[in-house]
């Protein structure tokens, strides 16, 4: 079914910010699969998953950019409002440095809240920022990421605030906690601290603060490969892939294109394809139709 088809909110609906708040103190660790785009929400949903998250270097990557800071925020809320729209899932978005300063942080949280986000993250790298697992990164002060986060608390009316420091890298994990509990100060619910690079740092920053803490499980950077349950015997709540989808998607397209380039044919690629019955279904091809009963309900062939 298509969720903005057939959903309705009413009075006793929880806002998103509190739907996604329930999950993360639901008991065990909430996973989160980065979804690009909206087909790639509906496949994470259909497979199980009860929240998701939008990552900025996933939706840069699909435009063509790098993950710079160049992404508008019209961008991403464009992401988000697809998502959400095809979904009905909580939604985590990629807030990077928040667009600017804590006025823009402002207008970042106001947006996203009328994209129906249920949270952002924002990071205390200096702008133009970078991945988080990429080197030579410059952090902001933590007092001037304090702001952004007030700010943020302050503008918000549900959506959770999530502070991301990349200070691990810089400034080592004593600065990592420090910032944090700056950040907790500030108005934080929830801290991400990026690019760690142990067990050990794991378990030392969740020893060290008392707030629910999301990790991040990217790939080909500096994390080691963890699951969700080693995550969570950690001391973490929230787990991310951000940008898995993506890559497991580009590279079957890569494959693709190569073959058909190859042979001049797609036939022997069918078994590598989604069906049009299962594309339809995912879709909800038919439940479009029934909006007008003018329309005879197409035969899938």
């Amino acid at each position: 079914m298509i969720h903005w088809m057939t959903s309705k909110q009413n009075n006793d609906s929880p806002s998103p910010g509190d739907a996604f708040q329930e999950l993360v103190d639901s008991g065990g660790i909430l996973q989160m699969p980065g979804a690009h785009n909206a087909i790639a929400a509906l496949l994470a949903k259909k497979a199980g998953f009860k929240a998701l998250y939008v990552s900025g270097a996933a939706v840069s990557a699909t435009a063509g950019l790098a993950d710079l800071g160049i992404l508008t925020l019209e961008e991403l809320c464009a992401a988000v409002r697809s998502v959400v729209r095809s979904t009905g899932l909580p939604v985590l978005a990629d807030g990077d440095t928040g667009y600017g300063e804590a006025i823009n942080v402002i207008r970042l949280v106001r947006e996203l809240e009328a994209c129906g986000a249920a949270a952002v993250h924002i990071e205390d790298q200096e702008f133009p920022k970078k991945c988080g697992h990429l080197s030579d990164k410059k952090l902001i002060p933590a007092e001037r990421m304090a702001e952004k986060i007030t700010a943020a608390r302050n503008a918000r009316r549900h959506l959770r605030i999530i502070a991301r420091t990349d200070a691990a890298a810089v400034g080592g994990i004593e600065d990592t906690i420090r910032r944090a509990r700056i950040y907790i100060e500030a108005g934080a619910d929830i801290i991400f601290p990026e690019a760690l690079t142990t067990r050990e740092e794991f378990h030392r920053v969740a020893k060290a603060l008392d707030v629910p803490l999301l990790a991040n499980m990217t790939e080909f950077g500096k994390t080691p490969y963890l699951s969700a349950k080693e995550f969570e015997d950690l001391g973490y709540k929230i787990v991310i892939w951000p940008v898995s989808a993506l890559r497991i998607a580009a590279k079957a397209m890569e494959k693709f294109y190569l073959a058909v380039a190859a042979t001049g044919c797609t036939e022997p690629q069918l078994e590598n394809m989604q069906t049009r019955s299962e594309l339809y279904d995912l879709i909800g091809y038919q439940d479009y139709e029934k909006l007008d009963r003018n329309i005879k309900q197409s035969r899938i062939p």
